[in-house]
This record gives structure tokens, C-alpha cells and sequence, in this order.
């Protein structure tokens, strides 16, 4: 589904990411971990098409995409939960959850799109009608990614998705994560959460200063006693 190869980006000369390689395979959970300011947004957003690639190459579903545009990106299939949820804070969850479907022109199967986000978190159905702003911080971030599967995306891109919402909404918010993957929905999710992210991921890589340091299976990479004492702390 996804092919990242020796993917360089720069932020004013200063090397964020080198020679980054990773593959999300059609239908499976990719998890992308690592300490706060090594890389891990800046690939996410490199692939998204919000940080132009100084060099290397992404391919999406077959087709080389490091030169397209960021909204034909959405279109192709690819949708962005952004780090700190980015919702529309004034304007309604209903209304949210429509302008994630910006790009799809069937009226009928956005209303049905919508009925799905509602059975899939039942809470956004009880708020429909409320200011997004209002609501607590993991129901925001189940905004965020009903939002982000308006899309109907092939691939969908969660930037730390547990960040800022109380511990007992990240197992729900991983839970749905799961779900959402179990409908055919590959997902490349980056998170500070190593335990909880590679407890959910097929396959893991581990970035450190913009570098590519260990991959692995996601229960490969939790057993593993250099990731447990460097990121893990036992």
C-alpha cells in the first residue's frame, strides 16, 4: 500500500529526516515509534504531502506520489489525523464530519458515511448537534478520526492519536484503531505510546534522529531489551 524509500526532509537547512525506508503493507497496522523530535511527525506528514521530500521516494497504491499535491493525496486515498486533533472547534461534529468528506460528491453516500461514523462512536451521535470545541479530548480525538475516515481513505495516517486525552479513552481510541483496520482500512499510526502502539501493530520501526534504527514485528520490537530499556523503562 505504501513504499517510502531513502526519504530525506530538511526544516531551513537542518536535516529532520535521512534515508528514512518504510512499507505499510494493504490491510495492516504500521506503527512508527520514538522519543518526542526524531522524525516521527515529520515522515507522517512527508508522506501526506505537508512536507515536501528533499529527496527519496513515496509510492502510494502503486503510483509515485512525492510530487502531488497534498488535497490529490486525500483523493488517491490517503487521509491525515493531525498531532493535536485540528478539529473545527466552533462549528458542529456533524459539520466536521461532513467537511472530511470534501472531496467525495455523492450527497447520499456522505449522509451514509455519517450514519457509520455515529455507529462506530456512538458519542459523536449523541453530540451531533454540539460545538466540537466543547467536548472532552478523547472524544475529540474520535472526532478526529471519524473525521479522517470521511475520506474513505485506502491508508489512514494517525499522528499520536492517544496525545492529550485521559488514559481511560486511549484503550477505546486503540480499540476503534483496530476496528477500523479489521474493514480493510491499513493504518500507519505514530506514537510516543510504544506499548500500547506495537500491542496493536503487524509491523514496527523505531526512529531516532531522523534515522531508522530497528524494525520489526510489533510483539518482535515490545520484547526486545534494547527498546524496552531505552523506550520502555524496564
Amino acid at each position: 500500500m505504501l513504499q517510502v524509500r531513502n526519504l530525506k526532509v530538511s526544516y531551513d537547512g537542518v536535516l529532520a529526516l535521512s534515508k528514512v525506508d518504510i512499507d505499510v503493507p494493504k490491510g495492516k497496522i504500521v506503527a512508527l515509534v520514538g522519543g518526542n523530535g526524531n522524525g516521527k511527525s515529520t515522515t507522517l506528514r512527508a508522506v501526506a504531502g505537508l512536507n515536501a521530500a528533499d529527496d527519496g521516494q513515496i509510492t502510494f497504491d502503486g503510483k509515485r506520489i512525492e510530487k502531488i499535491h497534498a488535497c490529490k493525496r486525500v483523493s488517491m486515498g490517503l487521509s491525515l489525523v493531525p498531532e493535536g486533533r485540528r478539529i473545527f472547534a466552533r462549528l458542529t461534529v456533524e459539520r466536521n464530519l461532513q467537511l472530511g468528506a470534501y472531496t467525495r460528491q455523492d450527497k447520499q453516500e456522505v449522509e451514509e458515511s455519517i450514519d457509520t461514523m455515529y455507529t462506530l462512536f456512538p458519542i459523536l451521535k449523541e453530540r451531533r448537534h454540539q460545538e466540537a470545541g466543547t467536548m472532552s479530548g478523547g472524544e475529540q480525538q474520535m472526532l478526529a478520526i471519524g473525521r479522517g475516515l470521511m475520506a474513505k481513505p485506502k491508508l489512514l495516517l494517525l499522528d499520536e492519536p492517544s496525545w492529550g486525552i485521559a488514559p481511560k479513552f486511549v484503550t477505546k481510541v486503540l480499540d476503534t484503531i483496530q476496528l477500523v483496520n479489521q474493514q480493510g482500512v491499513s493504518v500507519l499510526l505514530v506514537e510516543q505510546n510504544l506499548h500500547k502502539a506495537l500491542a496493536i501493530a503487524d509491523h514496527g520501526y523505531v526512529i531516532q534522529t531522523g534515522r531508522i534504527v530497528m524494525e520489526g514485528s510489533g510483539q518482535d520490537l515490545l520484547g526486545n531489551e534494547d527498546v524496552r530499556k531505552a523506550y520502555l523503562g524496564v
